[in-house]
């Protein structure tokens, strides 16, 4: 038996925990012809969702299903890039019909495409070979909405394009969707301020363009219930307070969870059971492995940045960074150093915002921090 509380991506339906009403509410919205946006934290499966949603098999018979995601994009024309690799990707073994459509549609791009030993067609295109993002862009939905099958597309990390430097993107997307009647989209993204502000705000060009589903964190029941079973699967046994501890401690985001249970799934014999005093040994295991790499980000943070993130990691959810007690409580010199300062960890994504409160976004940095005597 494999370790089910697999880390890397979506595994199948066996190794996915419940979401089976969001699972079913996610189907009837894009066969019924909605697009959708999909707003969570980062790290509590919004992606496993989707690719769950997918390997519907209804849904794998009848429509054609990209996921791109666009997280690491600087620009439209990487943007467009991302978009073009996810849908021959998704074609590739589909067979010579499938993807020979898109190809042909590609024109600005189809010389750059290169084909491997067996004829099948590799995304090879270079950044720099998208010279002209608009008309790339243009034939890419020309394909979906010609394509053989209707077509569902999911945008990961969507609220990259405010980050943009051209501010059209957002227009110029909203026509594309708007016209593509063979395409239906999910729009996911975890920064709920930025998210929140392209598909609420009445001034955005996709104001009440999309269903908007709010992600929540598992329950802790069901969560648990699943843990134990997949436990008890493999003649092994987790002691309830074990989920629980972890579920308090990392604020129910399923990815530390997961990573944990991974190693304490590991750790334990068949036969005997996990408790609570494993939880720590694990933790500590995964804080040594990951050091070097944390060490690094620290110490490449200019030393401002370096301060203020020291103090919202001291805080654990830190309020009114701005104000003079935050500023005299952690020695740092002026608010407009501070907002300096945070607009370079935001950006960066070492530090996370929701409704005023800031906290670092990876939940096991401040654990190295602990584990370094910084904080």
């Amino acid at each position: 038996m494999i370790n089910p509380f697999v880390t890397n991506g979506y595994a199948g339906a066996e190794y996915f925990c419940d979401r089976i009403q969001e699972t079913a509410a996610i189907k009837s919205l894009l066969l019924n012809e909605n697009n959708i946006a999909l707003i969570s934290p980062r790290r509590i499966g919004k992606t496993d969702l989707i690719w769950h949603v997918f390997d519907d098999e209804k849904i794998r018979r009848n429509y054609h299903c990209f996921v791109v995601d666009i997280y690491a994009t600087k620009n439209l024309a990487e943007f467009v890039n991302m978009l073009g690799k996810a849908v021959v990707d998704e074609l590739r073994p589909k067979g010579k019909r499938a993807w020979e459509k898109f190809i042909n549609a590609v024109s600005s791009l189809r010389p750059e495409i290169s084909f491997d030993m067996s004829g099948m067609p590799v995304w090879s295109v270079g950044l720099g070979a998208v010279n002209n993002p608009a008309v790339t862009l243009d034939e890419i939905f020309t394909y979906l909405n010609r394509a053989d099958k209707p077509c569902l597309v999911a945008v990961d990390e969507f609220q990259q394009i405010t980050r943009y430097e051209d501010d059209s993107v957002e227009a110029t997307l909203r026509t594309y969707v708007q016209r593509c009647t063979n395409a239906h989209f999910i729009f996911s993204g975890s920064q709920r301020h930025l998210m929140n502000g392209i598909f609420t705000s009445p001034s955005r060009p996709f104001y009440q363009a999309v269903t908007i589903i709010n992600l929540q964190p598992l329950d802790l029941d069901v969560y648990a219930d699943f843990c134990m079973e997949k436990f008890y699967q493999a003649n092994k046994y987790i002691e309830r307070e074990v989920i629980n501890l972890l579920y308090e401690r990392f604020e129910a985001v399923t990815s530390y969870m997961h990573r944990i249970l991974n190693v304490l799934f590991s750790r334990t014999e068949k036969g005997t059971i996990c408790t609570p005093p494993m939880v720590d040994e694990a933790i500590d295991f995964l804080i040594r492995m990951s050091s070097d790499t944390y060490e690094s980000l620290f110490y490449q943070m200019p030393e401002k940045q370096r301060l203020l993130f020291l103090a919202i990691a001291k805080e654990g959810k830190a309020h009114e960074i701005n104000g003079g007690q935050f500023l005299k409580r952690h020695k740092l010199s002026s608010a407009s150093s501070v907002n300096s300062a945070l607009k370079g960890l935001l950006e960066k994504d070492f530090v996370t915002v929701d409704k005023g409160v800031y906290s670092v976004y990876d939940q096991f940095f401040p654990l190295w921090l602990k584990f370094k005597g910084l904080i």
